[in-house]
């Protein structure tokens, strides 16, 4: 409690537009939106043990799978398999993302605890990603959440810029936004990065979304979070190790990185109830299954202050005795 009372005395001095007005719920969507983009697909195992740490990291929510078809999405075959192989702790819903009734179906057979459900803001993005047309997705997304017995998300993709049709109108991402409030957290997805923050803020405070899913594609992802946390914003997704991307934008890099997130708001006072060390140690052990080093930053460079600190006097006779 001492440190939560400092950084918050620090915040109140400065005027903190976002902190500590309220905690922060983070959910990880590696497992499921970082995954499927990587050309190689890993064990149910695998990404059951992903789920686990980071689960034991104190996410509050993991994204883990989605439920379609094998054939379609190949990195997300063995939905069940990998949450069967969860290890389940207090404190963490455990997600997944479906696109129909028979995805919720499956989902709600495995035992999740929360339902995704994710459209996009533009006709030729919908009839790309799921060859169905705007209408048609909303529908559906509104049938799924009409059945669903668990709590709801609903992610509006591409709701700042599309790859296809460019810019988006804010008014009709407002609009969708609208049609599910109060029966889901509605969370708008920069899908390929290209929103800024004073496009953040004024979407998500007329929209107003409970969340923002950012990607750092042009370096404005982790402001972006900020600006949507101004507006009101409290859920935010991100990526252990910014894994993600976007098949439809192929210089799209990853969501932002768990890790940097979190390092970034407790920095600025906003609680998320995150082991930031378990964190790194996940992006890490990450780096190894995946044989490549990995987007994020602060999983290389360490927190600050690190955990053992070294003393100037220290430093100087190591430096000395290595000359």
């Amino acid at each position: 409690m001492h440190g939560v009372t400092v950084r918050r005395r620090r915040l109140d001095a400065i005027g903190s537009n976002y902190a500590p007005r309220v905690r922060v719920t983070l959910c990880d969507v590696g497992p499921r939106d970082g995954l499927q983009n990587e050309p190689e697909t890993l064990a149910p195992s695998v990404r059951a043990e992903l789920v686990s740490r980071l689960a034991a990291a104190g996410l509050p929510r993991v994204e883990a799978v989605s439920f379609v078809r094998d054939e379609r999405v190949p990195q997300m075959a063995g939905a069940e398999e990998v949450v069967a192989g969860i290890e389940r702790r207090a404190g963490t819903e455990i997600v997944g993302l479906v696109l129909n009734e028979r995805g919720r179906q499956r989902l709600e057979a495995a035992g999740l605890d929360r339902v995704d459900v994710t459209f996009a803001a533009t006709e030729a993005f919908n009839r790309a990603n799921g060859n169905v047309s705007l209408e048609d997705a909303v529908s559906q997304a509104e049938a799924i959440l009409a059945l669903a017995d668990i709590p709801a998300t609903v992610t509006i993709s591409v709701s700042f810029g599309c790859p296809f049709e460019g810019l988006v109108d804010p008014g009709r991402v407002a609009e969708l936004a609208a049609r599910f409030a109060g029966r889901a957290d509605v969370v708008l997805a920069d899908t390929i990065g290209v929103a800024t923050p004073s496009a953040v803020r004024a979407l998500v405070g007329r929209a107003g979304a409970a969340g923002f899913h950012g990607h750092n594609t042009r370096n404005t992802g982790y402001a972006n979070c900020l600006a949507a946390l101004e507006a009101g914003a409290t859920v935010l997704d991100a990526s252990v190790g910014g894994l993600g991307g976007c098949p439809y934008a192929p210089r799209a890099t990853g969501n932002v990185a768990t890790e940097d997130l979190v390092y970034l708001l407790d920095g600025e006072g906003v609680e998320t109830g995150v082991d930031l060390d378990a964190l790194v140690a996940t992006s890490e052990w990450l780096e190894g299954v995946l044989g490549r080093r990995l987007e994020g930053y602060v999983y290389r460079a360490g927190p600050f202050p690190p955990a053992s600190r070294t003393t100037p006097s220290a430093a100087s006779a190591d430096t000395s005795a290595s000359e």
